[in-house]
């Protein structure tokens, strides 16, 4: 991980946190980015604080050219860019009958359009770097279905399918790509939105981190295409 320079979206809070705290703490220079700059910015503070590399970027994963204008500057300020992090993510939780277009729409871009998005501007460095990785949080949302959440289960699903085919398209460059299927995690992400969820029954998103730590520490010739960790008491997954 030493000497790498690894790109995470979302990674002002939550999930996103933990992995640019965990990963920096590997030695790796961690390019922070998140569409609120100053979570983004407080994150990479923190990180310098502790004596390790990072530094912020806004982002905002639906619009290209926001995306390729971080990467550019990543490029400008380190040389290189050897991982990408797709953690970005939002939901809308409303039934068919209540869910506008344009939610659907928002959540579509930002979960499944926007991995793509990151994912397209950053292949030639990716290529460049010799061994490049592409990680996708997905979600167990990618394997079964609940109600009142039709729009995240299609990002989610999509992205599971992008993320196979990109497996297969990028070996032939060198560039690992790992779908990582996280279960349900002490988060603002629901906690904030579902107050009445007890954070016993969700893992510490630690957890996952030190997961994705061991997908990119894999030895050149191995690559993980597809990872689950959930906690015990999983409640969406049988």
């Amino acid at each position: 991980m030493k000497d790498k320079v690894i790109l995470v979206t979302g990674g002002g809070q939550g999930l996103g946190a933990a992995i640019c705290r965990t990963l920096a703490a590997e030695g790796a220079t961690i390019a922070v980015a998140d569409i609120k700059q100053e979570n983004a910015a407080r994150m990479a503070d923190e990180i310098r604080s502790g004596g390790n590399r990072a530094f912020s970027y806004a982002i905002d994963v639906s619009k290209p050219e926001s995306i390729q204008l971080a990467i550019e500057e990543i490029i400008y300020e380190h040389k290189k860019l050897d991982v990408v992090i797709n953690n970005a993510g939002i939901d809308v939780t409303k039934s068919i009958d209540e869910l506008a277009y344009e939610e659907f729409q928002k959540v579509i871009d930002v979960n499944l359009v926007g991995p793509f998005n990151v994912a397209k501007a950053a292949f030639p460095h990716l290529k460049n770097s010799g061994k490049g990785h592409i990680v996708n949080i997905v979600s167990t949302a990618a394997k079964r279905a609940w109600p009142n959440a039709s729009a995240y289960h299609a990002s989610k699903w999509g992205l599971l399918g992008l993320s196979h085919a990109l497996h297969v398209e990028a070996r032939k460059d060198k560039i690992k790509v790992t779908a990582l299927l996280a279960g349900g995690m002490q988060t603002p992400f629901i906690l904030e939105r579902f107050p009445e969820v007890d954070p016993n029954v969700l893992q510490d998103p630690r957890n996952v981190a030190d997961t994705i730590k061991y997908v990119l520490s894999q030895p050149e010739h191995t690559v993980i295409p597809e990872v689950m960790v959930i906690p015990m008491t999983e409640t969406s997954w049988p």
